[in-house]
This record gives structure tokens, sequence and C-alpha cells, in this order.
């Protein structure tokens, strides 16, 4: 066992360093950090080793998915346990952005509460309800745990994670409306967007977990089946894809200029592209049958390509689902609105699941919604999945 480390030439601070869903990164006890969230910035760059390509000087993975933090506390909230603040560090930029949540770095806050005894664990299934300071919403995890320890393995497995782990059932309590203009904060199920050098571009606009601007792929002179190595080898269609984000950001407030949204807002909102189900090849090589999903969708995380599915996207993309005349509910299969189950016929609430081709493999999200009447938004209670999440080590960052 190694003596602590002290230097005085080094600041350390305590940490965990954990997988959550398909992304990792550095999980903090609020109490071990500045009491002014403004003084946080300059430390999680220096963590992460960022702005640099490599990330060589730091913990960071050098792709956006791995260049994550959590910060964690007790909450003073009658509804929640803990308090949770994402924060999405560049890796090419002096950049921190607090704006949106990460859902698969959400799935390690539960455990995380639980081994750092901010939530006692029970025998079993402990519940952990989240508040996210990003988008004001509550999340509540199921963690399994035994003999008052978090339980890590088990055989539920997640496209783009090698093997199985026990699961974290996550779900989203009344997600619509992060940015305070509702499930719809454009009043319109589809907008027209006027992108310089493109010209007109259909897209809709749902907040739900985290915005997202959704694009048939077709209207982006794109398939629906590229992997990450095709899009992020291809600067002309990356530029493409930020323009039309840049715009979405820019209808909604969150930028004055739609050519600095790579720098005024990089993370929301997320740029998504979808097409109807149809076969593709994975990246790890396996085939995916047009048969076993219900759309094919492809996110960007940062300017690049994510190489899997953000777990809110996910969310957000199944509010999208139920929602006629979005593009999510144009391209759908038939199976998901026809197949969903009635769980309250008094209230008319109905539970859809929609499996989403990504390019790592299939990601199954699931909301539970009453139907909107003529006219009528559906009203969204929920939207839930699973992830697997790692405690990989813990100690000090310095």
């Amino acid at each position: 066992m190694y003596e602590r480390f002290e230097n005085p030439d080094m600041i350390g601070t305590p940490c965990f360093f954990m997988r959550g869903g398909t992304s990792r990164g550095l999980y903090f006890l609020k109490k071990d950090l500045p009491e002014k969230q403004n003084d946080w910035a300059p430390m999680f760059l220096r963590f992460m080793g960022s702005p640099d390509t490599k990330q060589i000087d730091g913990v960071g993975g050098a792709v956006s998915v791995t260049s994550k933090i959590a910060v964690v506390g007790p909450s003073s909230r009658p509804d929640a346990d803990v308090d949770y603040t994402f924060a999405q560090v560049s890796v090419d930029k002096p950049i921190v952005s607090y704006a949106g949540n990460c859902g698969n770095i959400s799935s390690g806050v539960g455990p995380f509460a639980v081994e750092t005894g901010l939530v006692p664990a029970k025998e079993g299934i402990t519940t952990v309800r989240v508040y996210n300071t990003n988008t004001d919403k509550i999340i509540e995890e199921d963690v399994v745990t035994r003999g008052g320890r978090v339980i890590y393995s088990g055989d539920y497995a997640i496209a783009g994670v090698p093997g199985t782990a026990a699961p974290v059932k996550l779900k989203f309590m009344d997600p619509a409306g992060t940015l305070g203009g509702g499930l719809l904060p454009t009043g319109n199920p589809s907008d027209m967007l006027e992108i310089e050098g493109l010209g007109s571009i259909r897209v809709s606009i749902v907040d739900a977990a985290n915005p997202l601007v959704f694009v048939k792929a077709e209207d982006a002179g794109l398939k629906g089946t590229e992997l990450p190595k095709d899009l992020d080898n291809d600067p002309g269609m990356l530029e493409r894809l930020e323009k039309i984000r840049g715009m979405a950001a820019f209808k909604l407030g969150l930028v004055s200029d739609p050519l600095r949204s790579a720098w005024d807002s990089p993370g929301i909102p997320k740029m998504t592209f979808v097409s109807a189900p149809q076969d593709y090849t994975a990246s790890d090589g396996s085939v995916i049958t047009g048969a076993s999903v219900d759309i094919c969708s492809r996110m960007m995380s940062m300017q690049k390509t994510h190489p899997s599915y953000a777990m809110t996207g996910a969310m957000c993309t199944a509010a999208a689902a139920v929602i006629p005349g979005t593009v999510v509910n144009e391209v759908l299969s038939e199976r998901v609105l026809g197949e969903a189950e009635a769980l309250d016929e008094s209230s008319g609430l109905l539970s859809a699941l929609i499996r989403i081709g990504h390019p790592s493999g299939i990601l199954e999200a699931g909301v539970e919604f009453i139907p909107g009447g003529e006219g009528e938004l559906p009203f969204v209670r929920d939207t839930y999945g699973f992830r697997t999440a790692r405690l990989l080590m813990k100690g000090e960052v310095y």
C-alpha cells in the first residue's frame, strides 16, 4: 500500500474516476472544490489536460465522452437526496460548459452517492433521487446494492461498452423544458431554418432531458448509417452539421451569432440526424438489421460524432417520437406507438419503448406519456433507460 503522496509543489483534490454508461470522467464531492463555481473551470481544464487534442498532461481521453466531470453533494430539496452538476470539458478549447446534462455520467452519480456515504445502501436496490442543477430536473436512479456496498458486476450489456455489469435504471422525471421553454421551445413540432450555403432545412427542436435539434439524414445530405470515422474525417460535413446546430442555437437565443456556436454554446442543442430503420454495419463490424431497431440516429458531441449515443439524447429522442409532426415521429417505425402499453386507463397514460440504432449498436429508451388531443402536445411524465457504471480508481487528481 502506497503512503499518501505529498508534495508542496502539487495540489491534490480527492475524486473518483468512473465510467458512467459510455462516458468516463472525474466525480467530486462538492465540499472538496472551491465554494464558488466560477473557480472550478481552471482546475477542471488542468485536471483533463485541456486544451490539447491529446490531453497528454491530464486524465482526459482526447474525446468529448472521456472529458467529463460530475460534482455531487447533499441536497436541501425535499424531493432529492443529492445535487449533481455536470461539466463538459472541451478537449481542444479552453472551455468548460455547464449547459445541459449528460445521462451517461448521470448513471455514475447514484453509485458515487452510495460509495461516499451521501445515501445509505439498502439491501437489493437503493434508489437515489438526484437533482441535476444544469437542467433543474430530478432523476431517479436504481442502484444494485448488497451488504452495504454498490454491486458493479452483473449480466447487463450496453452497446459501446465491452462486457457486462449491473444495470442502473435512470428515470428522468418531468423531463420537458430544461431551457424553460417547454417540450417544444419554438412552439412548433418542426421549423424551417435558413442555413448559409445550404438553403432551407427542416428541423425539429425538442427539449426533454436535454435540448436536441433533429434533422432528417437525407435533408443534410447523409444516409443515416454513417459511422464516426466517416463523419469525423469529413471536415465539410462537420461544418455543415455545425451550421445547422448553430442556427438552432441562435433560434433558441443561446447565441447571438450562429457562427460562434462552437464557442458560445458548444454542448446544446445537440445536433442529431435521423432516418427510418435500415440495415447497417456498426463500429465493431456487427450487422444491425432494420428489423431490430425503430429508428437510425446519429448524434454530435462537441462538434465531433458521438461514438454511441448520449443517454439524455435517447431520452429526448423518445419524447420526440410521441410528438406528431416532428421529424423523429415521421421516420419512426409504426411498431412503437402501435404497441404502446396502457399504464392507467383512467388518465390515458401510455408507455412506449423505442430501439435506437446508433454507431455502436442499439439503445432502448422508454417514455411514459399521455397523448395530446387535436392540436395539443402530449404530456411526457417521464423517460427512462438503463446504463451501467463502474468505479475505476479513487484517490486524488493533481
